[in-house]
């Protein structure tokens, strides 16, 4: 049987320690494909170079889009404008930045394998695997294709902050987005919030952490990042991997067992700290 995936946390344009993670990782699993769980890019001093290396990896790398690789593409097809803490001019500028685009935007938001579900930030509470997935494909089928501009200038806003399956076009697309990429607190109905960027136990009244629902994904183990005030977190069916490499703290990889108690953790600490910012714990 081929070996279990490896689930790589927020990399954050990281790319040395990205590379001293996996050389730990191929010493005890050499051939094992590597999830990546978003967030490649961005506030980190090498998101070219992580780009270019992740891609490299051709189909040994299963990635998801995060909020910072949305947000490139964004500012690469003019529809948002850089903030002063972005990273991604050497990727503007790249001799093979259409190549290295192309290949982001055809990225999915969702992931299903041997029982564990890949995305960026959350699922929401009435979306089963299957569900995410395909609403997943609907966001890709746009954003990989021919007017990937158009879907981008629509894709930006908090509302609708509740889904419906009746929700058309762009109000559809952008909640999908949205829980997807951005999410870390719903109600149990799934109403998201956004504001709110600090520790679970800091919940606004009447909200959980989107995990802490009674959510129709249960019953696969959820992988995803994003969250950097979590911290690692294993559960049967539950995997937080950001643990803010970009910050200052580690890039975590896991592996992705069947059984729970089987799975083996690495980690790295970080060459790539964000320079004079202690940022989120």
């Amino acid at each position: 049987m081929s070996p279990a995936p490896v689930a790589i946390g927020d990399v954050q344009g990281c790319c040395d320690s990205l590379q001293a993670l996996i050389a730990r990782v191929d010493r005890d699993a050499p051939d094992a494909p590597l999830w990546f769980c978003g967030d490649l890019v961005n506030r980190g001093p090498k998101s070219l170079q992580t780009l270019r290396f992740v891609r490299a990896l051709g189909e040994r790398a299963v990635v998801v889009l995060g909020n910072h690789d949305l947000h490139l593409l964004a500012v690469a097809y003019g529809i948002r404008a850089a903030h002063r803490s972005d990273t991604l001019d050497e990727i503007l500028a790249a001799p093979d930045r259409d190549a290295l685009l192309d290949w982001l935007r055809t990225r999915p938001l969702a992931h299903f394998d041997r029982g564990h579900l890949l995305v960026h930030a959350g699922v929401l509470p009435q979306w089963s695997a299957a569900r995410a997935v395909q609403l997943s494909g609907e966001v890709s089928a746009r954003l990989g294709g021919t007017d990937a501009r158009a879907f981008l200038a629509t894709m930006y806003g908090n509302e609708p902050a509740r889904w419906d399956d009746a929700l058309p076009g762009a109000d559809r697309w952008r909640v999908v987005v949205n829980a997807l990429t951005r999410l870390r607190f719903c109600t149990p109905s799934g109403l998201m919030e956004f504001a709110t960027k600090d520790v679970a136990d800091a919940a606004p009244a009447g909200y959980l952490p989107w995990f802490d629902t009674r959510r129709a994904s249960a019953d696969v183990t959820v992988v995803f990042g994003h969250w950097s005030h979590l911290g690692l977190v294993m559960r049967p069916n539950l995997l937080a991997l950001d643990t803010g490499c970009v910050w200052g703290n580690r890039l975590t990889a896991v592996s992705l067992e069947t059984d729970p108690a089987a799975r083996r953790v690495w980690q790295v600490e970080c060459t790539d700290a964000r320079p004079g910012t202690a940022g989120p714990a």
